[in-house]
C-alpha cells in the first residue's frame, strides 16, 4: 500500500511537471519568454529556500562578467554574491533533477540540443543590483536558454528587485518581473537584454544556463 502511495504521488508530480514544461515550452516557441508566478513546486522551493538561508557568507563569492581567463569581478556592472549548485545538497539534487527533466522535455519538444546546465544561488544585499546585460552573444553557441527563480517569501511590489526584461536593445521600458517566492522565468538567452534593479531587503534567487555542446579537440565543455 505504502509503495502504491508512492507511485500515485510521483506520478501526480509528473504530471504536474509536464503540464507546467508545456506551458514553458509554448511561451519559447511563440515569444521567447516564459513568466510562471509561483511555479515551481514546492518541495523543491522549500528545500532550495531552507539551505540556501543555511550558507555562511563565506560559501558566496562576489560574482563577475565573464568566463575562464576573461573572467573579471566589476562592481560598475553588477554586486551579487553567487555560490555555484554542484548536486552535493539534497536542495541541489532535487533543483538539477527537476532541470534534468525540463531539458530532456525541451529538447524532445523545441529540438534546442540543450547539452548541460549550470546554476548558483544568487543573493543581492539591499542596494544590489545587476546592470543590463545578456546573458549569451549571438554566434558564441554556449548559453542557449537562461533560467530564474526566486525564494523571497512575503515579497511586496513597492520592494524593488525587479528583474528587466527587453525585448531587444532599442527597447528602453521593458517588462518587469516583480521577484515572488516560485515564480520561474526561462528565455533565450541571446535575444533578450535584462537587469536586476536594486531592491530595498536581501533578495534571494537562482539563476542558471542551458548549454549547447561546444566542445573542442575532445574538450567537453562546460569543464565544470
Amino acid at each position: 500500500m505504502a509503495a502504491l502511495k508512492q507511485f500515485l504521488k510521483n506520478s501526480s508530480g509528473n504530471t504536474i511537471d509536464e503540464t507546467l514544461f508545456g506551458l514553458i515550452a509554448d511561451d519559447i516557441e511563440n515569444q521567447g519568454f516564459s513568466i510562471r508566478p509561483g511555479a515551481l513546486p514546492d518541495d523543491i522551493s522549500s528545500s532550495l529556500f531552507s539551505y540556501q538561508q543555511s550558507l555562511n557568507s563565506n560559501k558566496y563569492a562576489d560574482a563577475g562578467i565573464g568566463r575562464g581567463d576573461d573572467y573579471l569581478k566589476t562592481e560598475f556592472v553588477r554586486t551579487d554574491e553567487i555560490c555555484w549548485i554542484t548536486g552535493e545538497s539534497d536542495a541541489g539534487t532535487k533543483w538539477i533533477d527537476w532541470t534534468s527533466r525540463l531539458q530532456r522535455f525541451l529538447n524532445q519538444r523545441l529540438y534546442l540540443g540543450l547539452f548541460s546546465f549550470e546554476s548558483h544561488f544568487a543573493h543581492y544585499s539591499p542596494g544590489a543590483y545587476y546592470k543590463r546585460h545578456y546573458d549569451a552573444f549571438r554566434g558564441d553557441a554556449n548559453r542557449v536558454l537562461s533560467v530564474v527563480t526566486y525564494l523571497n517569501p512575503g515579497w511586496g511590489n513597492t520592494e524593488g528587485g525587479e528583474l528587466v526584461l527587453y525585448c531587444d536593445d532599442q527597447d528602453r521600458e521593458g517588462l518587469k518581473i516583480v521577484p515572488l517566492y516560485g515564480t520561474i522565468v526561462v528565455f533565450l538567452s541571446e535575444e533578450f537584454p535584462h537587469e536586476v534593479l536594486p531592491a530595498s531587503r536581501d533578495r534571494f534567487s537562482v539563476a542558471g544556463w542551458f548549454r549547447v555542446n561546444s566542445s573542442i579537440d575532445n574538450k567537453i565543455d562546460p569543464p565544470r
